[in-house]
């Protein structure tokens, strides 16, 4: 017998406990419900087209709420009541899971858009949402609710709101909840009632939603600027997406350098270290061999007496070698003071160019803080634009109210010139038949005359109402346009800010390598100064045996033979001290080209900060220039108003004082 996969055994669970869940609420399990459990796990549970009981519901519910096989979950047209989609809905709230969530063509109604609500407040798995074909929005409180949720979601990223029957108060509670959202990133709302007053909600709430990047709006009857301002935003979305993806790209980038160069840095760090060990392995070595080499020379000048004479000839080479040995001693000690002065002028050095950097970076933050003020003052003028063009308008209203009155009294005045001409007509009827033909003539002319003037008049209103809606239009594009201006003068702003945070860090940096260069150059000096120090125990060492030598001179008599050995082996073991100390003095001038490397490295740093301040000025300089030129352009868009404001003055002063109050007084 094979044994099940852990999958096919925790569907068998799934399916008893299923069963077990319906008996327990006395109904018995669906079968299209089993077939779908038998069926091999694939991470989705499909139920479409499958009418689900309140029962099974229930049992679902409890079932996902600590199931973790399925990642998406298709209900669509799956007629849950007003009873079995709460239940189902509940038990998806603990749920850590599920993905994708299919209710397409359900038909919820107020309970099952609260327990959306409800489960979007709760749930933080749930990354793709369908509510296609429910009538949501008939329900405003229910709606209200589910809106609410989904401004405190964070997981939700596709919601999908199609023939929902939405509302522009609707569209008014989404925009509220956009406003508080921060993860959704596509919404589509394609063939409801939004309208105006809602797709200018959602579009002023777009200013304070930078994740939603895609945004449907058709076949809601709503104006094709407000669609355009919708796609304006949407666009931008996407730019400051893609910008912030790059950013994430770039960072991780970056951090991986810094790591491998603090990988770099520390294997160096562990070479030196290991250098620096072997070198006071070597040290001790050598202390060792000399210790034993003063206890056998010790116990042989115990033994022979007899060497006193070859001895004082011993000790007079002695003296010359210590002599030079001094000698070379003092001229090691110059070089190091000379060191010492050279790497105290090239710190000092380094802290003028440190300071000379700050200061060009405090310089960039001044001129920094002046493109900011300069932003400030554009967004200034353009609110001040504003602000006109709202003055414009209501000049506009009250002209046309104006005009409207005015139209009301002409028609009355025209009533009260009819009558009085009827009565004047009752009145030369009786005197004249040929006057009241007469008078009859002359009445129909006028009024003839006064409908064409009427109807000049209407066509003067339908050209003056067209010119306001394209004086509108211009305005609400050039409004687009400033404010996209704007954002990209902020964006460079940013970028520049996060420039000067990258160069602060690189300036960080090299303070850190000078401090490591310093600890080095540190422990070096720590090493001279126990060498020094090692040097005089030995000079102690070598008095202490002269005063020995001096002790024995008058006991030790002859053998010149041994003598002589004894020179040479002298001789043997003055010239290894003698490669030793080269050996050093060339570990020395190895730091010295370490330190010169370092000073180099430091030049070459402080000359790439110098391009780096030039390319920023050069930035700025077209940053000053572009503000420049906007600053024109803006004056040329006053200038423009300006002149559109006193043709639309004229035109209505000369509609006022062409109206035909004059011509329709009653003749004499």
């Amino acid at each position: 017998m094979r044994a099940r996969s852990p999958a096919l055994g925790d569907m068998e669970e799934l399916r008893l406990s299923y069963s077990h869940l319906c008996k327990e609420s006395g109904a018995e399990p669906q079968e299209v419900v089993l077939r779908q459990l038998h069926q091999p796990p694939q991470g989705r549970l499909d139920l479409a087209g499958q009418s689900l009981t309140v029962d099974t519901c229930r049992a679902l519910g409890k079932l996902l709420q600590t199931q973790t096989v399925w990642t998406e979950l298709v209900l669509s047209d799956c007629m849950l009541s007003d009873e079995g989609a709460p239940l189902l809905l509940q038990g998806l709230c603990a749920n850590t899971v599920v993905r994708l969530l299919d209710l397409k063509g359900n038909n919820l109604r107020a309970a099952g858009a609260e327990a959306l609500g409800k489960l979007l407040r709760q749930n933080q798995s749930v990354q793709s949402l369908t509510l296609e074909w429910n009538n949501l929005g008939t329900w405003e409180d229910a709606f209200a609710t589910f809106c609410r949720g989904l401004a405190g979601n964070s997981a939700l990223r596709q919601l999908d709101l199609r023939n929902n029957q939405i509302s522009h108060k609707g569209a008014e509670e989404l925009a509220l909840a956009l406003q508080g959202n921060t993860t959704l990133q596509q919404l589509d709302l394609r063939w409801n009632n939004i309208g105006l007053l809602g797709g200018r909600s959602l579009v002023n709430c777009l200013p304070s939603n930078r994740t939603l990047w895609k945004l449907d709006l058709a076949g809601n009857s709503v104006p094709s600027d407000v669609l355009r301002a919708v796609e304006q935003a949407m666009n931008h979305n996407q730019d400051q997406h893609a910008a912030f993806q790059k950013n994430q790209a770039r960072t991780h980038i970056l951090s991986r350098e810094v790591q491998h160069l603090q990988e770099e840095k520390s294997k160096q760090f562990m070479d030196l270290m290991e250098t620096i060990d072997k070198q006071r392995e070597e040290m001790a070595k050598s202390s060792r061999a000399v210790s034993v080499r003063v206890g056998q020379l010790q116990e042989a000048l115990n033994e022979r007496h007899s060497i006193i004479k070859a001895l004082k000839a011993k000790l007079q080479m002695t003296e010359a070698a210590l002599a030079l040995s001094n000698q070379k001693a003092q001229d090691l000690g110059e070089l190091l003071a000379t060191a010492e002065q050279e790497h105290t002028l090239g710190q000092q050095e380094a802290a003028e160019r440190e300071s000379k950097l700050l200061k060009d970076l405090s310089v960039t933050n001044e001129r920094n803080l002046l493109l900011r003020n300069q932003v400030d003052e554009l967004e200034r003028k353009v609110k001040s634009q504003q602000e006109q063009l709202f003055l414009t308008r209501q000049e506009m209203t009250h002209t046309s109210a104006e005009l409207k009155m005015r139209a009301v009294q002409a028609e009355e005045r025209l009533d009260m010139e009819k009558r009085r001409a009827r009565q004047s007509l009752e009145d030369s009827e009786k005197l004249h038949c040929k006057e009241m033909e007469c008078i009859t003539r002359h009445l129909e002319e006028s009024q003839k005359a006064t409908q064409e003037r009427v109807h000049r008049l209407e066509a003067l209103r339908l050209s003056l109402e067209e010119e306001l809606s394209r004086v509108k239009a211009a305005a609400l594009s050039e409004r687009g346009q400033a404010e996209e201006e704007l954002m990209k003068a902020r964006n460079q702003a940013r970028l520049e800010e996060q420039h000067l945070a990258h160069m602060e860090e690189k300036l960080r940096l090299l303070a850190q390598a000078r401090d490591e260069a310093q600890g080095v150059c540190t422990q070096q000096k720590q090493m001279v100064a126990d060498a020094q120090a090692r040097a005089s125990q030995l000079r102690l060492q070598m008095e202490g045996q002269q005063r020995r030598l001096e002790e024995l001179q008058q006991e030790l008599s002859s053998k010149d033979q041994e003598k002589v050995a004894e020179v040479s082996r002298v001789r043997v073991d003055l010239q290894e001290q003698i490669g030793r100390l080269q050996a050093e003095l060339v570990g020395q001038e190895a730091l010295r080209e370490k330190v010169a490397a370092l000073e180099r490295q430091l030049k070459v740093i402080a000359s790439d900060h110098r391009e780096a301040l030039l390319d920023k000025e050069s930035e700025n300089a077209s940053l000053r220039e572009k503000l420049r030129l906007k600053e024109a352009e803006i004056a040329r868009i006053r200038d423009e108003e300006a002149q559109r404001a006193s043709f639309l003055q004229s035109a209505i002063l000369t509609y006022v004082q062409g109206s035909p109050v004059r011509a329709l007084s009653p003749p004499k």
